[in-house]
């Protein structure tokens, strides 16, 4: 294929070959604990809360990720501190910093000289092919340190992203870990941007997830499947992108939604043949 045969020879290819890797990697990593969690509509104001940052940055001509970043983690701590001390509610304090970042990054992006709308779509939709070499460094640290804990804390991320409660009985500093967690979702979102854009980001984080979660209900197996299903679907969605020239956002979110439909199709053949076995005619 012309894909493989490329991606020797074009360092803009293998640089996006290796991101798809590393973000599969990271999204299905995060995304278990985001969706355990249940912090989905978090997730998704942290993503549109970075727009404001990286506006902010583009106008100033500095780089526009470390901006993204800053604001990215500034709100996840933020929604953190004000939904766990109770002056807020968690859905209100997400909503309005998800329309108050959208709206800082659009204005700063509009206001720098030599605006164009392709600067926009860029961060919004995605572009994977512009993904540089100190970008794949700081995405493969933090694939590195994500799974370093998932191998070293599993046990008590796994029990304060179900029951914080019972994680507090048993002496897990549950606020260090949430706080921690939301910094390193930030830091996850911000990085895997340039891979998904911020409108379609939250779909790598979560699809793969529910993927797994339909073939197990085992945290520690969920863990292991969705990174796997996660870079599938990357790889599959990157080649055809290249092959047909399309936007590859939007086709690995498409053959995430394949892989869910045919996972949820085979586990509703198999329930209906195991039911057949135990009542036959």
């Amino acid at each position: 294929m012309d894909f493989f045969y490329d991606l020797t020879h074009f360092g803009y290819l293998s640089n996006a070959f290796l991101a798809a890797l590393l973000a599969g990697v990271v999204c299905g990593l995060v995304g278990t604990y985001i969706v355990s969690r249940r912090l989905v509509f978090l997730a998704g104001g942290v993503t549109h809360a970075s727009f404001g940052g990286l506006g902010i940055a583009f106008y100033m001509g500095v780089n526009p990720i470390l901006g993204a970043m800053l604001s990215a983690v500034a709100a996840a701590i933020g929604i953190e501190w004000a939904s766990s001390r109770g002056r807020i509610r968690e859905d209100s304090a997400i909503g309005i910093i998800w329309s108050i970042g959208m709206a800082i990054g659009v204005l700063f992006m509009s206001l720098r000289p030599g605006y164009t709308s392709g600067d926009l779509s860029a961060y919004l939709f995605g572009s994977i092919i512009t993904v540089t070499r100190g970008d794949l460094i700081a995405l493969a640290l933090l694939t590195l340190g994500v799974v370093i804990g998932a191998i070293f804390w599993l046990r008590p991320i796994m029990y304060v992203a179900f029951d914080r409660e019972f994680a507090r009985s048993r002496n897990i500093p549950t606020r260090l870990i949430s706080y921690l967690m939301a910094i390193v979702m930030a830091l996850t979102i911000v990085l895997s941007i340039r891979i998904m854009g911020i409108v379609l980001l939250l779909s790598l984080i979560t699809m793969p997830v529910v993927v797994a979660n339909t073939l197990t209900k085992s945290y520690r197996h969920i863990i292991v499947v969705a990174p796997l299903i996660a870079i599938c679907c990357n790889t599959i969605g990157l080649i055809i992108s290249y092959q047909w020239d399309v936007p590859p956002g939007a086709v690995i979110i498409f053959t995430l939604t394949i892989a869910l439909i045919a996972v949820k199709l085979l586990t509703l053949c198999r329930k209906k043949t195991s039911r057949l076995d135990e009542n036959p005619t």
